[in-house]
């Protein structure tokens, strides 16, 4: 470790514990990441900023069960259809949580380090990681009520009695942020009689207490571990809540976001193309800080206005919301980029557009679930009352109504003009397994688990996936080969890069457009999306951003004409077009 990255992280370090305390904590450390750089030598050697991510990269969203067969381990299934199905076209692969696990579909961690029972070994992992990067989650604000470490806190051991944080009842915490309804407090009996401790999330999820620098450091162990298993990638789940003072908010506190820096000092010492992906399902301004000064915090950021913007863009057939915001993007540096997506394992979060959209047009987003058969999920705000946090829903339904009556025709082309604009925009996609196939609802499931974000969250048997993959005739089918064909197109074009430039053309409300630019500016895509159900016409001067009188189409491969510089194009219902100039 140099001298610079080891100031860094003492200074962290006296930030977060004290100058008493940093000293102790950063020997101990020390001998952690001398022992990691000691089997992992190769890990040490940085890639130039631009090449850690490239136009190449893509990332899907998978449970490790996602499909499932007869007498084999899901994992393993899992790896045989990315190998024969994604390879070359999908880069990486984030698995959901695959440890041991107690409730919430894997983010109530019993072990860090092991697989949940049944779903196969660490060589299957390795399996995945050989023709695909790897993202792991790191579930590190709570751990299972089931776990060793709070187990062990029940019984009285003295190591784990302050690895947890425990409220007398009645204390004042109405100025907590609160992500949910639940109880913030869980009474547990312990050796000792019975003591509260703080639930964030649920009463099977607990806090930890990272005020004990013990905690930290068996996290970091985890966060080793993983590299050590493959992770080039590692989300910070819920990352916002991880240090908590009474009488604040308990989110975004200083401490947070010096824990990161200081995780991502540690990867700058060990394992340099690591990077840290930061999972904050706050308004934009919140969501960003993420990156700190762009070159000391996560290298991404996911971009979680996007979701709910996406949606009322289609809803409306307005782009204007979601051109103004683009156009406003944060100018990152070549370290930094954002996690764009639409959709996920959980549902579209709305409160990251506060601020970005009216009350009104929120509710309308919720409304429209609900009509398309979908879920709302509520928050508790600091004066009692309720208020939308999140729509249970998968994307495809979100998107249209599966009771509208529409041809599925139009319904795909809807659907995959919200992709291509993701895929377009400045960042690293992220691309839910279920987005891949257009799922619907899954009413039963959610029935089943009284959950509602169980209704986007469906496993598939390998046979029936496979036979849809293997039927031109099904809409699934018909989904998957656009957006494969959408994913090599894009990943074959330098202007996508995640640190080339992003130009928003506002030139007509109804059509999303923008100019991606190379990161050495030499190539440029123009990109048009219709947001609406009628053909549209675009003018619009790109002279300044395109130099060129012609441009071909990248789906079709017939030249389109920019007479002076100024693009005319009358684009189909939720048409797409790429332009390569």
């Amino acid at each position: 470790m140099n001298e610079t990255i080891e100031q860094d992280i003492l200074d962290h370090l006296t930030f977060v514990y004290g100058p008493d305390s940093a000293g102790t904590v950063l020997a101990k450390l020390k001998k952690r990441l001398a022992d990691f750089q000691k089997d992992h030598p190769d890990l040490a050697q940085p890639l130039a900023p631009n090449d850690r991510v490239t136009q190449a990269d893509s990332i899907l969203i998978t449970y490790g069960d996602q499909i499932q067969e007869p007498d084999k381990a899901p994992l393993r299934s899992l790896a045989e259809v990315l190998d024969q199905h994604l390879q070359g076209v999908i880069s990486s692969v984030h698995l959901l949580p695959f440890y041991p696990y107690s409730s919430d579909d894997g983010f109530s961690v019993i072990d860090y380090k092991a697989i949940y029972p049944g779903w196969g070994e660490w060589s299957d992992v390795a399996a995945i990681g050989q023709n695909f990067r790897l993202m792991f989650d790191a579930v590190i604000n709570h751990v299972s009520a089931e776990s060793a470490w709070f187990q062990s806190f029940l019984k009285g051991e003295k190591k784990y009695a302050g690895y947890f944080i425990v409220v007398e009842p009645g204390t004042d915490l109405s100025s907590i942020t609160r992500p949910r309804t639940s109880p913030l407090l869980t009474p547990v009996e312990t050796s000792s009689g019975v003591q509260h401790v703080w639930t964030t999330f649920s009463a099977d999820q607990i806090d930890l207490n990272y005020k004990n620098p013990e905690v930290l450091l068996d996290i970091v162990d985890v966060l080793l571990f993983y590299i050590h298993h493959g992770a080039e990638f590692i989300r910070l789940d819920a990352i916002a809540y991880m240090w908590k003072e009474i009488g604040t908010a308990s989110i975004h506190l200083p401490q947070v976001h010096r824990l990161i820096q200081l995780f991502r000092s540690i990867l700058d010492a060990i394992a340099p193309n690591v990077l840290l992906i930061t999972e904050t399902n706050v308004p934009h301004r919140e969501n960003i800080s993420y990156f700190g000064d762009g070159a000391n915090e996560a290298q991404m950021v996911y971009n979680f206005s996007l979701p709910p913007l996406i949606l009322h863009t289609f809803h409306t057939g307005d782009a204007t919301v979601m051109q103004d915001w683009a156009a406003n993007r944060e100018e990152l540096p070549e370290t930094a980029t954002f996690f764009n997506f639409i959709a996920s394992h959980d549902g579209i979060g709305v409160r990251p557009a506060e601020g970005l959209l009216a009350p009104p047009d929120i509710q309308r987003l919720a409304d429209k679930t609900l009509a398309h058969g979908g879920q709302v999920s509520y928050k508790t705000n600091s004066d009692g009352s309720k208020s939308p946090y999140e729509l249970n829903i998968t994307l495809f339904d979100a998107l249209s109504d599966p009771n509208a009556g529409e041809s599925i025709e139009l319904q795909i082309d809807r659907f995959m003009a919200s992709q291509a604009i993701m895929l377009a925009m400045a960042g690293v996609p992220g691309i839910y397994v279920h987005s891949l196939f257009g799922s619907h609802n899954d009413l039963t499931g959610m029935a089943e688990t009284g959950r509602a974000r169980t209704i986007n969250r469906q496993k598939w048997l390998r046979g029936e996936l496979e036979a849809v993959l293997a039927s031109p005739e099904s809409y699934s089918y018909k989904i998957f080969q656009r957006y494969v064909a959408l994913l090599r197109t894009r990943s074959s074009q330098p202007a996508f890069h995640p640190n080339g430039d992003q130009q928003i053309i506002s030139a007509n409300p109804a059509i999303f457009a923008l100019v991606r630019l190379s990161p050495d500016r030499q190539e440029s895509v123009v990109c048009v999306h219709n947001v609406t159900a009628e053909a549209q016409f675009l003018e619009a001067d790109l002279s300044g951003l395109v130099q060129t009188d012609s441009a071909r189409d990248l789906f079709t491969d017939r030249q389109v004409l920019l007479e002076g510089g100024v693009l005319r194009l009358t684009v189909e219902p939720y048409g797409v077009k790429w332009l390569a100039a």
